[in-house]
């Protein structure tokens, strides 16, 4: 089946961290540029972090600036979103996306669903003490 796969997620304290990792599924992932999004239930869908397919840039929401950091390995195929300092208000299902180099057309990358190929089952994040 072609799609993201994301994991990592998990209950982690106030100001702990976690590393999410996404990875292709049925399709060459260095031709695919990389979008974190999280979500709630019954809520809106909202873009945390994009990377470019080759890595070389990268956006961030404001909140997360500064905390968050996403990355990739396209040998092995896999994107990583380091989550530090987090807070309650991280709490969500994380997912990520992929948006093929010919609609990657914005620099730095869009952390928008438009453009999107691929979607993925979502892992969740839980801050809590």
């Amino acid at each position: 089946q072609t799609q993201t796969v994301a994991s990592g997620g998990g209950l982690v304290r106030p100001g702990g961290s976690l590393r999410l990792s996404c990875v292709a599924s049925g399709f060459i992932l260095k031709d695919y540029e990389i979008v974190w999004f999280r979500q709630a239930p019954a809520k809106e869908r909202e873009g945390v972090s994009c990377i470019s397919f080759n890595g070389m840039n990268t956006n961030y929401a404001d909140p997360v600036k500064g905390r968050f950091t996403i990355s990739r390995d396209n040998a092995k195929k896999m994107v990583y979103l380091q989550m530090n300092n987090l807070t309650p208000e991280n709490s969500d299902s994380y997912f990520c996306a992929a948006r093929p180099i010919y609609r990657a057309l914005k620099v730095p990358c869009e952390m928008t669903p438009g453009g999107v190929d691929y979607w993925g089952s979502g892992t969740l994040v839980t801050v809590s003490v």
